[in-house]
């Protein structure tokens, strides 16, 4: 499903995830390096982050170490309502 705005998705219950990911470095296995991916998801199956990490995995050289991640929805169900204004016509 493609959505035309982040405000859209949160409205559909995707929230932002951010994942903190140490690898190591290809020439020099005892180094770690870090890197952060943020992008809006679904919890709890996050297909976004999971795409990532499988690109990563596929064609990236530095093997994943480890992935911690947080997720929040920003928008929750209780949190908007929809007003409709009505417009009186001046006579």
């Amino acid at each position: 499903m493609r959505f035309s705005s982040d405000l859209e998705r949160q409205l559909n219950g995707y929230g932002l995830t951010t994942a903190h990911i140490l690898y190591r470095i290809p020439d020099f296995e005892s180094v770690l390096q870090t890197y952060v991916w943020q992008d809006y998801d679904l919890a709890p199956e996050f297909p976004q982050m999971r795409k990532f990490l499988d690109f990563w995995q596929t064609n990236l050289d530095g093997p994943l170490h480890s992935v911690r991640f947080t997720h929040k929805r920003l928008i929750g169900p209780n949190e908007w309502r929809q007003v409709e204004i009505m417009s009186q016509g001046v006579v």
